[in-house]
């Protein structure tokens, strides 16, 4: 089976997201090579800080299949997850987990707690990273400068 990347939608999630002012992170996650959940941050126009991209997702696809778990579901989402949101992953039981841009302030995953690695962690996806990196690096970049006037 050739494999075939869903970060084009995450990146189209996250540039919506920073046109509505908000830090441009996009998420989707993919059941049996369908969109069962998109979705980019939100947690300034829902005045919710646990509104991220990750978790509005996986609500939707929870949402779309009925269930609490998403066993066999893969999630693209454009930055490495924070501590929040890995829980939540795990939580999910989502099997797959694909991430473009490294956090090392605030990601959960790859650097600070690595929330994966814990004995308390109760599943742990396949991860992957680097996925499209740089576009998903340049999009940050680009909306914190310019919310910096720099």
């Amino acid at each position: 089976m050739k494999f075939r990347s869903y970060m084009d939608i995450a990146l189209n999630e996250a540039r919506a997201a920073a046109h509505r002012s908000e830090v441009p992170v996009g998420a989707v996650i993919i059941h049996a090579g369908k969109v069962i959940g998109s979705a980019g941050n939100r947690t300034r126009e829902l005045n919710d800080p646990t509104a991220h991209a990750e978790m509005l997702a996986i609500r939707a696809a929870c949402a779309a299949l009925g269930q609490e778990r998403l066993t066999g579901c893969d999630l693209y989402v454009t930055l490495e997850p924070c501590p929040m949101c890995a829980a939540a992953i795990s939580n999910a039981r989502i099997g797959r987990l694909y991430y473009g841009a490294s956090d090392p302030k605030s990601g959960g995953v790859g650097q600070g707690p690595r929330i994966f690695s814990h004995a308390q962690c109760h599943h742990v996806p396949e991860i992957y990273s680097d996925i499209d990196a740089t576009a998903c690096e340049a999009l940050l970049k680009s909306f914190f400068t310019q919310r910096r006037g720099s």
